[in-house]
């Protein structure tokens, strides 16, 4: 007799390998348990299964798959009007191009990611998403676009801490002098 494990066992002990920092083993769960929720008909829950499985993946060092666990994600997470989770979905597809040497393609997806962020009226974590198109802009030459990028993370915080404060502050230092050359 053939043992079938449920899609939400599978999803916990996803989870717990994952805090064992096991990650290719929790990508594999988080990918078996996206699959009996996909037969079971439960697309938002196998959608969040494929976020997870993308994130241990990359974790695991394989963007590559990382990326491909995302394939036709941001579409139903579009289709049933997820705003929020389809900017996270498409800042994990910009994670994994940035890994995958994809820069191009990753500053695009981070930017339409922060959009959608925007959108969902996400603040804290279109921030996020901002510094990492900040330190991607950095990396590739882009720097005062990365200075601009970092300020409207900021800028657009409802509640920034003292630090993200700070940071806006230092922020007006650059624009400040790049005006007075002028």
């Amino acid at each position: 007799m053939v043992e079938t494990i449920d899609p939400q066992s599978l999803a916990q002990e996803g989870m717990s390998l994952y805090q064992k920092q096991r990650y290719l083993d929790s990508a594999v769960s988080f990918h078996a348990a996206r699959s009996g929720l996909e037969i079971a008909g439960d697309w938002s829950k196998a959608a969040e299964m494929a976020n997870n499985c993308s994130v241990a993946f990359l974790q695991a060092g394989q963007a590559g798959d990382a990326l491909d666990e995302l394939q036709g994600i941001e579409k139903f997470y579009s289709e049933v009007g997820d705003i929020k989770r389809q900017g996270i979905t498409v800042g994990n597809q910009a994670t994994a191009l940035e890994a995958l040497g994809r820069f191009e393609d990753a500053l695009s997806a981070y930017q339409r990611c922060a959009n959608l962020l925007e959108i969902s009226g996400d603040d804290q974590l279109r921030a996020t998403v901002m510094q990492s198109l900040s330190a991607l802009q950095l990396r590739t030459g882009r720097k005062i676009q990365a200075l601009v990028s970092m300020q409207q993370g900021i800028e657009g915080l409802k509640k920034p801490s003292l630090t993200q404060k700070m940071v806006k502050n230092l922020l007006q230092y650059p624009f400040h002098m790049m005006n007075k050359s002028r």
